[in-house]
């Protein structure tokens, strides 16, 4: 849901009822993963997807039908051994959807409207419903919210909605959501039956939205100008950071959601980054890189690497060893930089990059799927089911 929460939210303003189907658990191969989301208003209209088109009819009608008895449901879709064109996943996976209807007076309306605008203005949120158990349940929904929400005032056990009086329930789903949140993940709670549900196990899907990871790009070069608009491609938030104003500039990086003008390694002292930020080093001259390069190495950041020529990397290694860069700090830097495609052109080289960062963040090889008896979705342990409590 939250993955098309800016139209959703206009909806919501718009005073709109509309049913949003969720992926909620994916088996096998499918084309996308838990939290993709398809919504139909009162009028038919729909965003969204949630199966690239396979079993798209289908699920639109089980969302119309959701709004006309307001009754959420869970249904699952296959593969059809007998026609390949009915209604399932031609590709051979299996994926669980969740139907939800949000009208006006509906259980969970709020905390859905509080979500999908925190979602819109970019903000951190997280919002937590019944997959499977009791009828009664499903619909409502708790929020937790991230630091700038507008609702949160401290890190605490604070959110919105419940799970229609049971509190030790909400405070628990609430903290994982909390966890989920902060590694920016979408996933499935198992919670056991403990005696607080009447007995009756419940699975919780839990979607995370978090603002765009942020790309920094040093070096304000050719290739840099390239690798700006791919990194805008995939969704990050693109810095440009070059010493030189000549160079770093608006004019020669309008896609750039940033452009510091600034030593690379002085700027990396001051920025922001965690577990999801990429950095690009393209600038291949030593005043800059060393430096730099020896700070990036530290960071708990996704990917480092650095552009140059082998006889450039070897140097640049050296130079790192003389400053104190240890051999399992060095292990981390991805250079050359990008994977092996033969590239030429700034455009073909920025994608070399990116599909290098894009294998690095989903665990993929590299290698062509052409012949190869590997996965081509492997599972994704960020969606896996997580137990919690007791589980009859």
């Amino acid at each position: 849901m939250l993955d098309i929460a800016e139209e959703l939210n206009r909806w919501v303003e718009q005073g709109r009822d509309f049913a949003v189907a969720t992926v909620v658990a994916v088996t096998g191969s499918a084309p996308r993963q838990p939290g993709a989301a398809l919504a139909v208003d009162e009028a038919g209209t729909a965003v969204g997807s949630v199966s690239g088109g396979c079993v798209e009819g289908a699920v639109y009608d089980l969302c119309v039908q959701a709004l006309q008895d307001g009754e959420t449901v869970l249904e699952r879709f296959g593969y059809s051994d007998d026609d390949a064109f009915a209604v399932g996943l031609t590709c051979g996976g299996i994926i669980d959807i969740l139907v939800t209807p949000v009208r006006a007076g509906t259980p969970g309306r709020q905390v859905y409207e509080a979500a999908l605008a925190a979602a819109a203005r970019g903000g951190a949120a997280a919002v937590a419903r019944i997959a499977e158990g009791p009828q009664e349940l499903k619909g409502s929904a708790v929020l937790v919210l991230g630091e700038d929400g507008e609702d949160r005032e401290d890190r605490g056990d604070r959110f919105l909605g419940g799970f229609g009086g049971h509190p030790e329930l909400d405070r628990m789903v609430a903290e994982e959501a909390r966890a989920l949140l902060d590694a920016g993940k979408t996933g499935v709670l198992e919670v056991g039956a403990d005696g607080r549900l009447c007995g009756e196990p419940l699975k919780v899907l839990v979607e995370s939205s978090v603002p765009p990871p942020r790309m920094i790009v040093f070096g304000a070069i050719d290739f840099a100008s390239a690798l700006v608009r791919i990194g805008k491609f995939l969704g990050y938030h693109v810095t440009l950071c070059d010493a030189r104003p000549v160079f770093a500039t608006k004019q020669r990086f309008p896609e750039a959601d940033e452009i510091a003008v600034d030593w690379p390694h002085r700027y990396l002292e001051r920025t922001e980054t965690d577990g999801r930020t990429v950095l690009c080093v393209l600038t291949h001259d030593a005043k800059f890189d060393v430096p730099l390069l020896r700070l990036a190495l530290r960071l708990p950041v996704a990917y480092v690497g650095a552009m140059g020529s082998r006889r450039t990397h070897e140097d640049r290694n050296r130079r790192l060893r003389d400053v104190g860069v240890t051999e399992l700090e060095l292990a981390r830097l991805r250079s050359p930089i990008g994977l092996d495609l033969g590239a030429r052109s700034p455009e073909e080289t920025a994608l070399s990059i990116a599909a290098e960062i894009v294998a690095n963040r989903r665990g993929g090889s590299g290698a062509a799927l052409t012949g190869a008896h590997i996965p081509i979705h492997p599972d994704a342990p960020a969606t896996a089911a997580r137990r919690i409590g007791s589980v009859a």
